[in-house]
């Protein structure tokens, strides 16, 4: 199986004079479907690219009661990168991503999109995390694995993202999976 590979490019579907600020999406909103569903229109046309997060590694340190299921969080590791989806968003927008996002905080991190470096950029990490990860369900798993190949993330990680979530829910995760405190 191969992933098909997009190329995105910033549609300028606000004004010019419209303040925006850069998001950086790993998990579920990485699919510019779902993400439409929670800011209410549609954000295709806001994305930039797949984008690399250097010194972080994801894990399911969170469960979602919403969901039902665990979700993902980014941890620093200086030995790892985490592959995402770099938007720019109105910020009137940036209240509702908050509310979506209940549960996490901003962080502020630097990130490479198309052989660019962009800072600062939003993402979000758990507030109060898990020691053990948490298996994502069917419908959290389709969703982030559907943004990330949608979006273009190279397809060897799509594959890891595919194979870490597939053990979890198997219950034969192999690697270290708990919380490393630094």
């Amino acid at each position: 199986m191969s992933f098909p590979s997009y190329s995105w490019g910033l549609a300028q579907p606000h004004s010019p004079t419209e303040a925006t600020f850069y998001y950086f999406a790993y998990g579920s909103c990485m699919c510019p479907v779902d993400l439409k569903r929670s800011l209410g229109e549609p954000t295709h046309a806001y994305v930039i690219g797949p984008a690399t997060l250097k010194g972080y590694r994801l894990g399911f340190f969170r469960r979602s009661q919403r969901r039902n299921c665990g979700v993902l969080d980014i941890v620093k590791d200086s030995h790892s990168a985490v592959e995402g989806v770099l938007y720019q968003l109105p910020w009137r927008l940036s209240a509702l991503l908050d509310e979506r996002e209940e549960g996490y905080c901003h962080e502020t991190v630097a990130v490479v999109a198309q052989g660019r470096s962009y800072t600062p950029v939003r993402t979000y990490t758990v507030i109060d995390k898990l020691t053990e990860e948490h298996a994502p369900n069917d419908w959290y798993f389709n969703v982030v694995l559907r943004g990330a190949v949608t979006c273009g993330l190279p397809e060897q990680y799509c594959w890891q993202l595919f194979n870490h979530m597939h053990q979890l829910q198997q219950g034969s995760y192999q690697q270290p999976h708990l919380l490393r405190s630094a």
